[in-house]
């Protein structure tokens, strides 16, 4: 709309609310509503045509320039609508690279489980085969010396029954023969 027909239409506005108020107002003054309400009719239309063309420019202007303004925010708000629909793809964009990286962190993280699961696994099995080893080198231990306990108890209880053998055996005069051979022995040599 431009000003001309802005003014047109609020020209017809007051003139159309004058009318109407006279209307409204005549039923209720039907008596003598010539003498006393033709001044204020007229003292009414007159004040309205007297705002009608004193804030004629400025509500004009007042709606031109809010006409305008609201031209003005809706291109800022396209403008605005069309750079979040920018980042609204460059989010989503990021949204699709973050789930791609994420898959490859994943699948880095499983191949270092798997490498570090197969290391877990070789280090237990070499310290099993450690452990066995120590094992057989320590039954061979223990075996050999219970081995050479069970000699030498064999070995002190047959000294033990020989001695009493030869104690039951031997007489006093095998003994004293025998000490004296000894000394015998030791002396010539």
């Amino acid at each position: 709309m431009n000003k001309k027909q802005i003014s047109r239409t609020g020209l017809l506005l007051i003139v159309l609310t004058s009318f109407i108020v006279f209307v409204v107002s005549a039923p209720a003054y039907a008596a003598d509503w010539q003498s006393t309400d033709t001044y204020r009719i007229i003292n009414f239309t007159a004040l309205v045509l007297i705002l009608f063309f004193v804030l004629r420019k400025p509500v004009a202007n007042f709606f031109t320039d809010r006409i305008r303004s609201i031209k003005e925010q809706l291109e800022d708000l396209e403008k605005q609508k069309s750079e979040a629909e920018k980042k609204l793809a460059e989010y989503n964009e990021k949204l699709s690279a973050l789930d791609a990286e994420a898959e490859k962190i994943i699948s880095q993280y499983q191949r270092q489980g798997e490498t570090a699961r197969d290391n877990i696994l070789k280090q237990a099995e070499a310290a099993a085969a450690k452990m066995e080893e120590q094992a057989r080198k320590t039954i061979a231990y223990e075996f050999a010396q219970a081995k050479l306990k069970l000699e030498t108890e064999l070995f002190d209880s047959a000294v033990e029954k020989a001695e009493a053998h030869m104690k039951s055996i031997i007489t006093d005069d095998d003994h004293d023969r025998l000490v004296k051979e000894y000394i015998d022995k030791v002396v010539t040599k």
